[in-house]
């Protein structure tokens, strides 16, 4: 009967851990496509925009197109290099170009791979952060790097803030930025009551793919840092910003946009008037 039990308890630990396994597995291959959701271009769309621009493209070591767009004015004080959301592509993303021309400055917008033109699938967090290492060092043969801004919005925020701690850009502006993706994924998690997030809080952080560490990136930054969260984001916890909060310098900042959300943070009032004192 003992061994009976002992041998019903091996495989019933053996089958859970097989399971646990398969679970992990099946997290770390999903967390990839659940943090982007890009939306392709054809590769022979044209842009059509009121403002004149340049479409530029830019090829990786394994052969794929970063395609970005350069809004330029007459004689701008330098370039925004802005590193956008999770979803759309750079098309969709030029509203943001008013926004910053009307600062007098060029804005320099990428899409990551897998969007709109750009070619290819992100696979790792070194190849996106090559990526955009090579996209940075287009825009410095364009300007010095005491004229680029590098701003980054949700999941570019955490791009934003590695690209700025191995480079010296005038300025980081952080919107909507999280501590770190698991600590993103586990905070939203919290929220709900679902049967796949209550799996979720037993996966270990390594089942995590793109981890994006802005907490680790941070602390290297030398410049200037601004951070602009809404109080009220629903999809990365206000909570994600006073936590960076307590990584600034003395000369860091964070600004908070009283009762908005995660969407529109280019259109607030509060951000545009603090952003034409910081690109002043």
């Amino acid at each position: 009967m003992k061994k009976h039990f002992l041998k019903i308890f091996k495989i019933s630990v053996i089958t859970l851990g097989l399971l646990y396994v398969i679970l992990c597995a099946f997290f770390y291959s999903l967390s990839g496509k659940v943090l982007f959701n890009p939306k392709k271009l054809d590769a022979n769309f044209h842009y059509h925009f009121e403002k004149p621009f340049e479409e530029i493209n830019i090829k990786t070591p394994d052969g794929k197109l970063l395609n970005s767009l350069l809004f330029k004015v007459e004689k701008p004080k330098g370039a925004v290099l802005y590193f956008h959301g999770n979803s759309g592509n750079i098309n969709g993303w030029s509203y943001l170009a008013p926004i910053y021309n009307n600062l007098n400055y060029d804005l320099f917008i990428t899409d990551y791979r897998g969007f709109g033109k750009s070619e290819g699938t992100i696979e790792s967090e070194t190849q996106i952060y090559n990526d955009l290492q090579l996209i940075y060092n287009k825009v410095k043969e364009r300007y010095s790097e005491d004229k680029i801004v590098l701003i980054g919005y949700s999941i570019g925020s955490g791009l934003a803030t590695k690209i700025a701690s191995e480079n010296n850009p005038k300025l980081l502006i952080l919107q909507a930025p999280y501590y770190n993706i698991p600590d993103l994924i586990h905070s939203n998690v919290e929220k709900s009551d679902s049967w796949l997030h209550k799996l979720v809080k037993i996966c270990p952080p390594f089942v995590y793919k793109l981890k994006f560490k802005t907490n680790e990136f941070l602390p290297k930054c030398n410049m200037p840092v601004t951070i602009f969260h809404g109080d009220k984001d629903e999809l990365i916890y206000y909570g994600s910003a006073l936590k960076l909060q307590k990584l600034f310098k003395p000369e860091d900042k964070l600004i908070t946009l009283k009762e908005h959300g995660h969407e529109g943070v280019n259109n607030n009032k509060t951000f545009q008037n603090e952003l034409e004192i910081l690109l002043e």
